[in-house]
């Protein structure tokens, strides 16, 4: 029969943060600017006016309440890639790709001060600025990788080099303020080295901003080709022809300078705590325990945080405090609130740093593989521009709360600003304001967050405790239903591609929610592992780190039976219906959302690993291989915990302490004859259904006991201790006690099958006969002794048989027993956790069935496993209607938080101690 053809896979959106943007209601478009032939690279704003930049070179100066063009500033011979507002001074600094910065007073209009970087244009493209108004220092990010500053804060008349000489006047009246020309740059200016040429400002090589990228330079040529002068975009503005040259000029000392400060282009960066317009932190004050920061972002996928000398007249050095790996492309935007981070990122993530704790909190999926280059801050919301020409608004939950067009093109650049005449009542309304490669200039009117979203506590850029957990409980079904969406069938080879889109989803979940996320290959025929590690506080000392395992493939799900469809996750009388609901999408989503929640709320004092696994549900294949190979990347590990079962009853929570092994095995039995008709041959052959029938039978006695000598001589008493807890159980499952003790902790033999060769109608007699038998061991049966015993046994009884059909035993699948060590700090913690949370007593139970990765990874990492069952016994796991209780699954989050609390305060062992087999 030929396979059924795969299946389209099904893709979910992947992610997390939930959409409530009205598509009808995104901020007011108030004003447009037109600049005209040049893409706008970059923005400021005081109190008057509206600075931008542009990709000629020019900075235009608009007048806020009339939205006329006041002034055109020439003087950079490259495009402008920074600007940056000091309203201390009333100064505008420029950054420009021509390696200078020049400053500007915002009140005359005038130029006042050249600056030149160390060594001056060894250091290519200026592409970022920050203005530290307590010491009077402005920082800047090169090309070069370097990072450079320079004080004012000393009387400026003692620092001014007197302007030299100029031959002419005429770059004055030409509009060119600078009294020195551009030099040649050895390495941006240089030729091929088959030329043998020297550098030259002729060489026209296209450097990072002087010649950015086709998509993202203006659209529109230049209006006078002619002569290659441009058309003012105003008459009526003030030009620069009538305006002096800079009255002094400066450049960089060479202590002033840390040259790779990154191992990228420094593109963005941002002082702390945040001066900008639209920040709500609060100002920097000497001795109350607060320090200047510098946050910057570079292309080569980090941000570093630096510690700022504080006296006003220091000219000290930054110290380098801590780097964080964003792993999602360049770094190309930055903002600050609180002690909180948000690193825009060219893969089209946002990336959610916590600066007390060093850790990340959130990773905002804004659109895939669409460069992030400008993102803004009102308050809370968070303002993010995308290459594709897109504007989001953020919550400070992570909900996505606005998304429109903002602009034909690329936007580049963004600022908030107050605009005063969006209202006459008072002055807190705001205005964020956009640039492009489209040439224009977008006035949005925005509004303050609402008073439910900005309510903060001291935990800096968040939203309080309550509002956190919410958003993450919101989380947590919002995204199972994307997970449950996905039919992940493993052991189906149409779904084959589903469970690898299941695999790539939850990475991207993870990743999300703050853990640093990969894929680990397991085989060309299997499904990948997921390995994600949630990082707890920054700390000196290790920190206790736990691993997860659960699973994310699914048994397959027939539509017959179901009252809903199996793969669309529905909730119905406080229960959520689909398949892996409970096994084991569910728990895994719980999981990993208490890990969020603890890392929002700066409380994940443990690293959580979490592996997820595609190939459980068949036998999890190549898995311990895998693990072996990655086991430096997973790390040491202190203790497991596993959520992959149900409750005994329905109301008491409980926590599993035991599982069975099993050993499954294949009896065949075969002739080499064809299949016969049983009115030709009946009675004239040996038949091998007869035989594995008789077979089969010696395998158990008539008190249903397994029949295998010594089989039951490894098996361990039960004790004083577990009668009681078998009486205690039975009063809350009204089950027999000895029922329990026989699913749970006795061994059995099952004999699952029977397959026949040829038709299958009453006339055949078989020529191949095929039985699947299994057999469940317990404590302390030793799982290769019992597999090599069932197979000797069988083939003994056989042979006794005489018989002259040929006889095949083959072991298919091997897991061993595991039991929980009661008395340990670790299930203490998780026992304190249920009790905590569900206020009753949790019940200590055992399974029958078995989990092979258990006892594997306690013996790989030489550590004890904890199992936590979140759903009850009416689950209907592997059933028609497989569900979970929406409250289980919430209170099991919680749980596992308190439990992560609960372990944050355990020691960690020396990394030589190991786990003996009777220990475990």
């Amino acid at each position: 029969m030929a396979a059924a053809p795969p299946l389209s896979p099904v893709i979910p959106d992947p992610s997390l943060s939930r959409n409530v943007a009205d598509p009808q209601q995104h901020p007011q478009l108030f004003h447009s600017l037109q600049q005209l032939h040049s893409s706008v690279l970059s923005l400021a704003a005081d109190d008057g006016n509206i600075y931008t930049g542009s990709q000629d070179g020019q900075i235009y100066v608009w007048d806020k309440e009339t939205f006329t063009l006041r002034a055109v500033w020439s003087g950079h011979t490259g495009s402008i890639l920074a600007l940056e507002y000091a309203p201390d001074r009333h100064w505008l600094f420029s950054a420009s790709g021509d390696s200078t910065i020049r400053v500007w007073d915002t009140r005359t209009l005038c130029p006042l001060y050249l600056l030149h970087p160390h060594l001056e244009n060894d250091c290519g493209d200026l592409f970022s600025l920050a203005w530290n108004p307590y010491s009077q220092t402005i920082y800047f990010g090169c090309q070069d990788t370097s990072l450079q500053w320079f004080s004012f804060s000393f009387a400026v008349p003692d620092l001014i080099t007197p302007r030299p000489p100029l031959a002419s006047d005429s770059l004055i009246s030409s509009g060119r303020s600078t009294p020195t020309s551009r030099k040649a740059h050895k390495f941006f200016d240089s030729y091929p080295q088959y030329t043998r040429r020297p550098a030259d400002l002729n060489a026209r090589n296209p450097t990072c901003a002087s010649c950015l990228p086709a998509t993202l330079l203006s659209t529109t040529p230049p209006s006078d080709s002619s002569t290659g002068s441009r058309t003012p975009p105003d008459t009526s503005c003030i030009q620069l022809e009538t305006i002096k040259a800079p009255i002094a000029v400066f450049q960089v000392p060479p202590e002033s300078v840390i040259y790779s400060a990154h191992y990228g282009y420094v593109y963005c960066m941002a002082l702390l705590p945040s001066n900008r317009e639209g920040s709500d932190d609060s100002p920097f004050r000497r001795g109350q325990g607060h320090h200047l920061q510098l946050v910057t972002g570079s292309g080569d996928s980090t941000v570093k945080l630096w510690q700022l000398p504080e006296e006003r007249s220091s000219n000290g050095v930054p110290r380098l405090a801590h780097t964080f790996d964003c792993d999602a492309g360049a770094v190309l935007a930055l903002v600050v609130r609180g002690d909180t981070v948000y690193a825009g990122c060219q893969d089209g993530l946002v990336k959610v740093w916590d600066l007390e704790t060093r850790t990340l909190v959130r990773t905002l999926l804004v659109v895939e593989n669409v460069d992030i280059l400008s993102m803004s801050m009102l308050h809370s919301d968070l303002y993010v521009c995308s290459a594709n020409g897109d504007i989001q608004r953020w919550s400070s939950s992570f909900d996505l709360t606005g998304s429109w067009r903002g602009h034909n093109g690329i936007v580049l650049s963004s600022i908030i600003t107050r605009l005063p005449t969006l209202s006459s009542e008072n002055d807190e309304k705001y205005a964020l304001v956009t640039g492009a490669n489209d040439d224009t200039i977008k006035i949005w009117e925005i509004g303050l967050p609402t008073a439910s979203s900005q309510a903060l506590s001291d935990i800096g850029g968040f939203g309080g405790y309550a509002d956190i957990s919410k958003s993450i409980n919101d989380i947590l079904v919002h995204g199972l239903t994307k997970f449950v969406s996905i039919p992940s069938v493993s052991n189906s080879l149409p779904h084959k591609e589903d469970c690898r889109q299941a695999a790539i989803w939850l990475r991207k979940c993870f990743t999300q929610l703050g853990a640093d996320a990969s894929l680990l290959p397991t085989g060309a025929t299997t499904n990948p592992l997921v390995l994600a590690t949630f990082h707890g506080t920054h700390t000196v000392t290790p920190k206790p780190r736990i691993l997860f395992y659960g699973h994310y493939d699914v048994i397959s799900a027939r539509r017959e039976g179901w009252t809903s469809d199996p793969f669309t996750l529905t909730g119905r009388n406080g229960y959520l219906y689909g398949r892996g609901a409970t096994d084991n999408k569910g728990p895994v989503m719980a999981v990993a959302c208490a890990a969020a929640d603890l890392l929002a709320r700066r409380a994940l004092g443990v690293d959580l690993v979490m592996l997820v696994e595609g190939e459980e549900e068949a036998g999890s294949g190549g898995f311990a291989e895998t693990v072996k190979r990655h086991k430096d990347k997973i790390g040491h590990i202190d203790a497991i915990l596993v959520s992959n079962s149900t409750w005994i009853a329905e109301d008491t929570p409980c926590i599993t302490y035991g599982l069975r092994g099993v050993v499954h095995c294949n009896v065949e039995i075969s002739n080499e004859g064809p299949d016969l008709h049983s009115g030709v041959d009946g009675g004239a052959t040996r038949e091998p259904m007869l035989d594995m029938l008789k077979l089969l039978g010696t395998l158990t006695d008539d008190t249903n006991k397994v029949a295998i000598p010594n089989f039951y001589d490894s098996v361990r008493a039960l004790t004083e201790e577990e009668r009681r807890s078998y009486k205690v159980l039975s009063s809350v499952t009204q089950t027999a006690a000895s029922l329990l003790a026989a699913r749970w902790r006795e061994p059995s033999l099952t004999v699952h099958n029977v397959e026949v060769s040829g038709p299958r109608n009453s006339t055949v007699i078989p020529s191949k006969v095929k039985a699947h038998v299994s057999v469940r061991i317990v404590p302390d049966q030793d799982l290769e002794t019992i597999a090599s015993t069932v197979q000797d046994y069988l083939k003994t009884r056989f042979e006794k048989m005489k018989s002259p059909n040929r006889l095949s035993v083959t072991i298919d699948h091997m897991a061993d027993w595991w039991l929980g060590n009661l008395d340990d700090t670790w299930f203490h913690a998780l026992e304190d956790a249920v009790r905590d949370e569900w206020a009753v007593e949790p019940l200590r139970i055992r399974e029958g069935g078995s989990i092979p990765s258990i006892p594997y990874l306690e013996k790989e990492f030489a550590c004890h496993a904890l199992h936590l069952p979140l759903g009850q016994s009416t689950d209907q796991a592997h059933l028609p209607n497989e569900r979970i209780s929406l409250s289980n699954l919430r209170r099991g989050k919680r749980v596992v938080e308190r439990f992560l609390a609960n372990v944050a305060g355990i020691s960690r062992p020396p990394l030589t101690d190991t786990v003996t087999d009777d220990s475990l």
